[in-house]
């Protein structure tokens, strides 16, 4: 075990990390995205956790030309552009492997993989195991008993070991060195390796089979017959130059060094300073401790906590504070003396004093000389930074507080709960301020009646409607106070949905904002009631002086937020969505998730019987099919009773892990093959249907309304879109008839109710056809037509009376697929035609419908100058990557350049519809209620005597919410039901 050396192949795992992140990036406070520093390093440290090697060394390449190159020119020409986040990546990753003590090897004239060969051989001559990590299949022409490649698992995949006998089975071929025999025959087009033009991998397989080596091959070629002899003959030169270019080099001039490549005692201070400019705090956490961070590495001593950066925290017994100083070390401090700094603190701020630097208090610049000797240099928090935080008990106190609120135009506030679920805590306290460095917290005791009255004593400022309130997502602070009967009437502004308009694709913690825009770090929930899991406190049982700092702190940390967000509005020019759309919605979210819908819960449980009985009998007819038992829910037996022993698709592909690929595109697939198949679907069906949803359901009813309230999530979804959790409402499965039923269990409050659904009919298309201004799809739709009927009609030159079932079912593939970036071979795979068929049809729709490619032309190209796309209401995304030089990089980014304004559309859309619904049910103070949004779709609890009055009011407000260009119409469809699926 002490001689076993790991060798990285540096930029292939690089690609690798980097582009397993490409759909959801990692984006520093500095707009830098992280991806490959991020994916590398978790590699690194997975490896060197899990592997436990005794001798390790990354091997990189460099921009200098090679041998190969000067062979042959084109070596490597066709290679597209690395992304410039990649390139960028270098420096950091290079740092993070030297922070852990591991060399980096590289050579002017040489590619990685000859380092890692020339080291591989001298490691294996002196008696070391070798590991070459790397998922680049050229390697293989180096394993030996010794030698072997460890190839990452990839996006959750096992990694994989191949010796000699995995690569010869890979490869079809008898020993290894027949690894570059292969790769110049069939070339490689990665490194634009020619090899011999039309010989594949099967066909080189079989040539060496036969003739054993490339020379034996190319020097036999007149005795090859027919096609493949002529391209044999033809491809000699070509060949022998492929195999040379595809050998790696052994030889080159770097020299394996025992004691160097000995995995040591990691930097820490460097990792620190890496890992900090990098904001991997997580991350950072997982490798140096709890204190990593600004204090250079420092762990604090037993039983001393620390925040995110490594600054000392109160110690829980609360009898001393701990402080890093500038060695390093930690030293004793008196609390008396911390009292006294903090006392002189608040003063400071009371009198208005500015601080060492000129700023104001709260604003940034240096904490006075108490501060800094009680803390480490490094993030602004509470022990360095100038705060008036008071605690507020007593109706006296509570009067005085509200007297002073009243006069203020603008107030931030925050609760604090006993839990996470607004429909099921109790209130603990809450927390007000109007100004930077100044908050107030009023404790809410555990008898509920009492915090009735503490609230009313605030009535003054919840009837206020000039009183605007500042908050960090509103909607759960809002949700919590509604079931106290309160709900203010002011205006809103909303911090978390604010930085959701300005950076759509950015997270919002408040404590990473404050990070990010006011440099100052929080103190963390965990600090108080410890880190989540079983053992994780309650912040009812948090003392006084705790909660109080914690709480004030939120509220004066928030209210900062929203003056750096006032001005980011304007500057992106998102204030119309964040003022229209998004801030006026919280109310309507409140009210809907405070409602939440009935289930019923005997429906669910006969369904569940029904299912587990349907699931067990499709179980059961699989077994018979396939004339054995074994476990249907393991992919591993399943694709070998499938491909091994029933043959159903000898062409069966694998997965990374070297498992038969049995996912669900598989399989339909092969539903025309075998009944099993069709059986196999069925369970998959049934059992998800009955554990995900039905047998669930019952378990989410909240116990003080017997009702399931589903929690809806505003700034997640980069398009504008709603989602929801507690119950998922998103995934309500629609499609297929078993999925249907679960809507079923749905249904009104009683007896007086019915359910109404209202969904608007193919909204994105109509969306299409408005901000292109296609003059034939708009007239579709201004005529009322059925969309895919007309589209069939002009794509295949028919009267629309002559649009056959399949005419319009392709035509319905490629109306939704051709905006979303889908070409000829997706279309051939959704459809099963051939890619000409594909192509064809595609050709003529573009011909047809000119509109639709000069939108997307014109929306690129918009783009690339601007970097973002809008919808028609103003929502922004900005598309960072969109000029890169890396054509799948930039693929990516012009294809969300294209869906953004459609989805984004749609999603403003149907906001909208629900602001003006909610508006017109309140103002005429109907008891019918909205209750669920669900893609396009909404569905209400309608009393029966106001059926005729709310069906005109939501069809008004739906068709009307968002008026489309080209007159095109927002139709919308109503219906109403003793259950979802009924009214649906």
């Amino acid at each position: 075990m002490d001689k076993r050396v790991f060798l990285l192949d540096a930029m292939a795992l690089i690609f690798r990390a980097y582009y397993a992140l490409i759909s959801s990036p990692r984006i520093t406070s500095k707009g830098r995205n992280t991806n490959a520093q991020f994916g590398f390093t978790n590699a690194l440290i997975d490896l060197i956790n899990n592997q436990r090697p005794s001798h390790m060394a990354v091997c990189f390449d460099t921009e200098a030309p090679t041998e190969r190159h000067i062979d042959f020119a084109e070596y490597k020409a066709n290679r597209q552009e690395a992304p410039e986040d990649l390139i960028s990546s270098l420096p950091d990753i290079k740092a993070i492997v030297k922070g852990f003590n591991i060399p980096c090897v590289e050579l002017d004239g040489y590619e990685a993989d000859d380092v890692i060969g020339t080291l591989s051989k001298q490691a294996e001559a002196v008696g070391y195991e070798v590991y070459m990590v790397t998922p680049d299949k050229d390697y293989g022409q180096l394993v030996t008993e010794r030698i072997h490649i460890y190839k990452p698992g990839y996006q959750g995949g096992l990694a994989e070991i191949l010796g000699p006998k995995e690569v010869c089975e890979k490869w079809n071929i008898k020993e290894v060195a027949q690894v570059i025999d292969i790769l110049g025959l069939m070339g490689d087009a990665v490194d634009n390796i020619p090899g011999i033009k039309g010989v594949g991998e099967k066909t080189a397989a079989k040539l060496l089979t036969e003739w054993g080596t490339l020379e034996n091959v190319v020097a036999n070629g007149e005795n090859i017959k027919g096609a493949l002899g002529e391209k044999v003959r033809a491809g000699k030169e070509l060949a022998l130059m492929s195999k040379k270019l595809a050998t790696i080099i052994t030889n080159v001039p770097v020299e394996f060094h025992e004691e160097n490549f000995r995995l040591k005692e990691w930097d820490r201070d460097a990792l620190n300073e890496v890992f900090t400019a990098l904001e991997f705090r997580t991350l950072g956490k997982r490798v140096l401790g709890e204190s990593w961070g600004a204090g250079g590495g420092y762990t604090a001593p037993e039983g001393v906590q620390t925040d995110l950066f490594g600054n000392t925290v109160k110690p829980a017994g609360g009898k001393k504070r701990e402080a890093a100083k500038s060695n390093g070390k930690p030293e004793q401090v008196k609390l008396e003396q911390l009292e006294e700094a903090t006392t002189r603190l608040e003063a400071a701020v009371e009198r208005g004093e500015e601080n060492q630097e000129g700023g104001e208090p709260g604003e940034g610049g240096a904490a006075p000389d108490e501060a800094a000797a009680v803390v480490p240099h490094g993030s602004r928090n509470i022990y360095n930074t100038p705060h008036s935080y008071t605690a507020v008990v007593g109706e006296k106190a509570i009067g005085e507080l509200v007297g002073l609120l009243k006069q203020q135009s603008e107030i931030c506030f925050d609760t604090e709960t006993t839990g996470i679920d607004p429909n099921d805590a109790e209130l603990v306290g809450l927390s007000f301020s109007y100004q930077p460095g100044q908050a107030w917290y009023v404790p809410c005791p555990a008898d509920q009646g009492k915090v009735r009255e503490i609230l009313d004593a605030f009535r003054p400022l919840w009837d206020s409607d000039s009183i605007v309130w500042i908050g960090q997502n509103l909607k759960y602070d809002w949700l919590m106070l509604k079931w106290y009967g309160i709900e203010p009437r002011g205006p809103i502004f909303d911090t978390m949905l604010a930085h959701y308009v300005i950076e759509p694709e950015g997270k919002r913690n408040m404590d990473l904002l404050s990070a990010q825009f006011l440099g100052y770090e929080p103190v963390h929930i965990e600090e108080l009631i410890g880190k989540k899991g079983k053992g994780q406190g309650n912040m009812r049982d948090v003392e006084l002086e705790k909660i109080k700092d914690y709480a004030a702190e939120d509220a004066d940390i928030t209210l900062q937020l929203k003056q750096a967000f006032f001005l980011q509005l304007k500057k992106k020019a998102v204030e119309k969505v964040f003022y229209e759309v998004e801030n006026p919605l919280v109310r309507v979210l409140t009210d809907m998730e405070f409602e939440g819908i009935r289930v019923d819960m005997d429906f669910l449980r006969e369904y569940s019987k029904e299912l587990e009985r349907e699931a067990r009998q499709a179980e059961e007819r699989v077994y018979q099919q396939a004339g054995e038992r074994f476990n249907l829910s393991s992919p591993k037996q399943l694709g070998e009773v499938l491909f091994e022993k029933m043959q159903l698709d000898p062409k069966a592909k694998k997965t990374k892990t070297g498992q038969y690929a049995t996912g669900e595109d598989v399989l339909l697939k092969l539903a025309v093959r075998h009944q099993i198949v069709d059986d196999i679907l069925a369970f998959r069906e049934l059992t998800k249907l009955r554990s995900t949803y039905v047998d669930a359901l019952p378990l989410m009813v909240n116990r003080k309304t017997g009702r399931v309230h589903t929690s809806y999530a505003q700034a997640v979804a980069v398009t504008g879109r709603l989602s929801s959790n507690n119950p998922n409402l998103q995934n309500i499965p629609i499609r297929t008839e078993r999925g249907r039923e679960i809507r079923k269990a749905f249904i009104p409050r009683n007896e007086e109710f019915v359910l109404v659904s209202a969904d608007y009919s193919q909204i994105e298309l109509r969306i299409v056809a408005g901000i292109s201004g296609d003059p034939n799809m708009c007239a579709a739709f201004r005529e009322g037509k059925d969309i895919h009927t007309a589209t069939a009609a002009k794509v295949f030159g028919v009267e629309e009376k002559d649009v056959t079932k399949e005419m319009r079912y392709k035509a319905k593939s490629v109306n939704f697929g051709i905006i979303y970036g889908q070409g000829a071979f997706g279309l051939a795979d959704n459809l099963g035609i051939s890619r000409t068929e594909a192509k064809e049809i595609i050709d003529n729709y573009k011909k047809q419908f000119a509109g639709i490619q000069r939108y997307m032309d014109s929306t690129i190209n918009f783009a690339r100058e601007h970097g973002y796309v809008e919808t028609l209401v103003g929502r922004k995304r900005w598309l960072r990557d969109i000029n890169s030089g890396n054509f799948t990089i930039r693929g990516f980014a012009e294809r969300n350049a294209i869906n953004s304004p459609i989805q984004g559309t749609a999603a403003d859309m149907i906001k909208l519809a629900m602001i003006k619904v909610h508006q017109e049910f309140r103002q005429q103070g109907l008891r019918s209620k909205m209750l669920l949004q669900v893609h396009d779709e909404l569905v209400f609890d309608a009393h029966k005597e106001e059926l005729d009055i709310i069906k005109p009011i939501i069809m008004r407000c739906m068709q009307t919410a968002l008026p489309l260009p080209c007159e095109v119409p927002a139709t919308a469809e109503i219906g109403s039901g003793i259950n979802w699926l009924e009214a649906h």
